[in-house]
């Protein structure tokens, strides 16, 4: 992955060419990039030969970046969600509680489950054993489009990380 597009343009170009040459050497198996919004995707594909397979981004209840999803979705392009679980901020919010309980699952569970309904990728990082278990189990049940509506009406446009228009890596 490129993992940010940073500030100058031509440097992320010559590196997503870089990325270009490893996969078709066969080096890497798929390129693709993290952190680039709609901007940097339509610079980005305007001079690539390869599209990225993926776009790894913050995307989580309070950041749900509508008009990227449906831009990666149009490009077919995976949406790759990191940090969905907020830094465990996102864990203590009364939506999201209430929703576990309808649902009797943890909070965790619930903002996976709302990442694996809108189609992203989502990998939750966790070092403790039962939280990895509780984790993977997310695919027994579905939240209703009511709880799924609730859960998007939380989008605050807020990020823990840098905005990907202003950061140069520093």
């Amino acid at each position: 992955l490129v993992h940010w597009p940073g500030t100058d343009e031509d440097l992320m170009i010559d590196t997503w060419k870089g990325m270009e040459d490893l996969y078709q050497d066969q080096k890497v198996k798929n390129i693709g990039v993290s952190n680039f919004n709609v901007e940097h995707l339509d610079r980005l594909l305007a001079n690539a030969r390869i599209k990225p397979v993926i776009n790894q981004v913050e995307f989580h209840p309070y950041l749900t970046q509508k008009a990227l999803h449906a831009y990666l979705d149009a490009q077919n392009i995976l949406m790759e969600s990191w940090s969905p679980l907020m830094n465990a901020q996102i864990l203590d919010d009364a939506t999201v509680k209430s929703v576990a309980d309808e649902v009797n699952r943890s909070a965790a569970q619930v903002i996976i489950r709302w990442n694996v309904q809108h189609g992203v990728v989502t990998i939750p990082k966790s070092i403790t054993p039962s939280r990895i278990e509780e984790n993977l189990n997310v695919f027994d049940f579905e939240l209703s489009q009511e709880q799924m509506d609730r859960l998007d009406a939380l989008n605050e446009n807020r990020r823990i990380g840098p905005d990907p228009l202003q950061f140069n890596g520093q």
